[in-house]
């Protein structure tokens, strides 16, 4: 029995090793094919306290140690004032780990109890004064980056919730530059899926933290529903994630309706450019005669 028991860690060893590489070198293609690092970058990491931020900033340190270029690497961890959430679980790790860390008070949960609007859901409020308060960390903080733990689920959830309910195709890009210009924003595991981070993150030792909101595991939000519908056609056609994710990385723009990448519309446009320009010029031409 030892012996079988001993076989059988082995083989998961073996297996966490393999998912392991996998995903280094998911993630370093990533930040190839997108330029998310450079040499220099200081960059922040998101840190919630759940699986998706831990597997990140494991991730990320792997590969600064193996990386052609040099960046530096830090944690933060916004605590939102939500009862329960344990925010000194974070703090022991990060500091046990040697991390650069900074954990930052944000009265998030008041501000929801007594400003949310009917027509917000309390994610996107919640989401929104996060991300103000990142963007103001990373200016104090010297950061040139922001890493965020999004994954493929997160981008083909979001993707559907954008077809499907604001008549728009669009998704998390996977480095985005801030509406104020003033910071850059990345999604790593772009390519990495949720089934594998959730193998994957005991691995790294971390303690996964739920954020202790009580409005995240609303069943009847969307994203949460748009998700189980994801998971679901998975099991029905294997694969579909890999090929969903595909085709955000592969848009043929002339066989959608947007008229401004329709070739024969912006031919006709142009068309029609050109023969204002010239009934502009002859009545300038006219105005000029009648001047002289």
């Amino acid at each position: 029995m030892i012996s079988l028991h001993r076989d059988h860690e082995d083989e998961r060893a073996r297996s966490i090793e393999v998912l392991e590489r996998s995903i280094l070198r998911r993630v370093g293609r990533a930040i190839k094919d997108y330029r998310m690092i450079e040499d220099g970058d200081r960059v922040l990491v998101a840190i919630s306290g759940g699986k998706d931020s831990w597997t990140l900033l494991h991730v990320l340190r792997l590969l600064q140690r193996r990386a052609p270029v040099r960046f530096e690497l830090f944690a933060v961890n916004i605590d939102q004032g939500y009862p329960g959430f344990r925010a000194d679980l974070i703090e022991e790790y990060l500091k046990r780990e040697g991390y650069e860390y900074y954990i930052v008070q944000n009265p998030t949960y008041r501000i929801i109890q007594e400003k949310l609007d009917p027509n917000t859901t309390a994610c996107a409020l919640c989401s929104r004064l996060r991300r103000g308060t990142l963007y103001r960390l990373a200016k104090e903080l010297k950061a040139t980056k922001i890493a965020l733990g999004h994954h493929a689920d997160d981008l083909m959830v979001t993707f559907l919730l954008s077809v499907f309910f604001r008549g728009e195709i669009r998704t998390m890009p996977p480095i985005l530059l801030s509406d104020d210009g003033q910071n850059v924003v990345i999604r790593p595991l772009c390519y990495i899926f949720e089934d594998e981070i959730r193998q994957y993150v005991p691995h790294t030792g971390a303690p996964v933290v739920p954020c202790a909101s009580p409005y995240c595991e609303d069943e009847t939000a969307l994203r949460f529903q748009m998700k189980a519908l994801l998971d679901d056609l998975e099991r029905r056609y294997p694969r579909l994630k890999n090929s969903l994710l595909a085709a955000l990385g592969k848009v043929n723009l002339t066989h959608l309706m947007d008229r401004r990448f329709l070739p024969l519309l912006s031919a006709a446009s142009n068309a029609l450019r050109e023969r204002a320009a010239v009934a502009a010029q002859a009545v300038l031409e006219d105005l000029d005669a009648a001047d002289r």
